[in-house]
């Protein structure tokens, strides 16, 4: 199908209701809440958890990492936008690959992104169970986890707006809380305070040896994986695109909001941290906020923030929820996934799908029972990053394709064009490289190189998806407006 006759199908389906977008989603999202959704899906654990062992492994200098990561999110989320405002999908960035590459690109693309949200909304789950501990020791891990993903799945099944609303509120929880930090880390610097043993200054970004760099320069660009991870999740404008009331005024301002707000908030928060007690004094596995507020004698802050973490990471899975739900839905349409999960509900909620990845989270629940502690386990979430790198490659390959071959069609044309997407395409590239230096050492000291099994998964992923497409690749789209 041409774009043209796309396009000329899109606006006749919209004719029959104007509430409903073309591929059959009510039109019901909000400016405020597309906004709130795309920051809520990025701002998860990986700040709010991450950032305090990045942070005693690779000292101040994390601040260019996430610094760097953001440049990257900026390309990325201008390249999207161009996309979006040719041609508005709730099946994003796999529609566009599969009008510019072909069937098989639409394929790989919507299959590497379930990979994605698929480990990383286990990992979150997990990541619920063992911060609901910290108020209630005794409660399984999986049982929390179980009840987090029944919450969640209820929210999706409801309705986009249900949803909508659970995600503005859970992220407006999430950025508040960041803001107070802001201004309380602000004030606390500027006064010299004390905090712990110390007192917050710029100088514990230099008090190391080394200065910012107490870990080696090289640290700071190999800890870029992790970094560009917690980025994962702003690309959900593009998927809520087809639900928005009013697309063309919204996406731009979304776009432009987003990556702002979230690379402020991540390199600002991470810089507060670092001048508010010495990189050394953070651990992995202990929220860095939690940290700082318990040096500062503000116990019940630590526990307000172990609640904003559970917060935060019900937000990001379920933002995932919902985009795979989408894309899922997408992938059946092209004939690429089983058809039953093209169904929707009486309220427009692709429900089969939204099942199906619930049932992919419970599975990885339990496993967590049987592979929970093992490499195997950590593997596999390490995995989610080779397909945030493909997801994030899909979008601006996209974006090249279309300025190659539709010229400057969209109304928000990326900043630097293709030359600004190729190098983000480098970037990524680069960073995959470095995965296979990434390794874990264990209590016991054993070093595991996680780095170069999880590069070892690309081929095992290859192999997977070749025999999917020759089992996939001659059936037809169920709906032109997928293809």
């Amino acid at each position: 199908m041409t774009p043209t006759e796309l396009k000329s199908a899109t606006a006749q389906s919209a004719v029959v209701d104007s509430t409903l977008s073309a591929e059959g989603y009510k039109k019901s999202l909000s400016g405020r809440q597309v906004t709130m959704i795309a920051m809520g899906g990025a701002i998860g654990v990986g700040l709010f958890m991450g950032a305090g062992g990045r942070l005693a492994s690779t000292g101040p200098a994390l601040i260019f990492s996430y610094a760097i990561a953001g440049v990257i999110a900026y390309l990325l989320m201008r390249a999207l936008g161009e996309l979006i405002m040719y041609r508005q999908t709730s099946g994003s960035f796999v529609s566009y690959a599969g009008e510019m590459f072909g069937k098989k690109g639409a394929y790989v693309s919507g299959w590497m992104y379930f990979i994605n949200w698929a480990m990383t909304g286990i990992a979150e789950l997990i990541a619920i169970g063992l911060y609901f501990q910290f108020f209630f020791p005794n409660v399984p891990v999986e049982l929390t986890a179980i009840a987090a993903l029944l919450l969640l799945v209820g929210v999706n099944l409801l309705s986009v707006k249900a949803f909508g609303e659970f995600e503005f509120w859970a992220s407006c929880l999430k950025v508040g809380a960041i803001v107070i930090f802001l201004a309380v880390g602000t004030f606390m610097v500027v006064t010299n305070a004390q905090v712990g043993d110390g007192n917050a200054s710029v100088n514990n970004l230099f008090a190391a040896e080394g200065g910012m760099f107490p870990k080696g320069a090289l640290v700071m660009i190999l800890v870029l994986n992790a970094v560009i991870f917690a980025y994962n999740g702003i690309e959900l404008v593009g998927i809520t695109a087809g639900e928005m009331q009013d697309p063309a005024k919204e996406v731009p301002k979304a776009i432009r909001a987003v990556v702002f707000r979230i690379v402020v908030f991540y390199v600002g928060s991470v810089t507060l941290l670092a001048m508010l007690l010495p990189s050394d004094q953070y651990v992995a596995g202990t929220s860095p906020f939690v940290t700082v507020f318990g040096q500062m004698g503000l116990g019940w802050m630590g526990d307000v923030m172990n609640m904003i973490v559970i917060t935060a990471a019900l937000s990001s899975c379920n933002s995932g929820l919902y985009s795979i739900g989408r894309i899922f839905r997408t992938m059946a349409n092209n004939g690429h996934a089983p058809e039953w999960l093209t169904k929707m509900s009486k309220s427009h909620v692709p429900y089969a799908a939204i099942l199906a990845i619930g049932g992919v989270y419970l599975v990885g629940i339990l496993l967590n029972i049987w592979l929970g502690g093992s490499h195997a386990f950590d593997l596999a979430l390490n995995s989610a990053s080779i397909g945030v790198i493909f997801t994030w490659g899909a979008i601006f390959a996209s974006q090249i394709a279309l300025r190659k071959t539709r010229g400057k069609v969209s109304s928000l044309p990326a900043p630097g064009g293709v030359w600004a997407s190729w190098a983000g395409l480098i970037a990524l590239l680069a960073i995959t490289v470095l995965i296979g230096f990434d390794t874990m050492t264990s209590k016991t000291g054993e070093v595991f190189h996680l780095g170069l099994w999880t590069l070892a998964t690309i081929p095992f992923f290859a192999l997977l998806l070749w025999l999917g497409w020759h089992k996939v690749k001659n059936n037809e789209p169920k709906n032109a407006l997928f293809n």
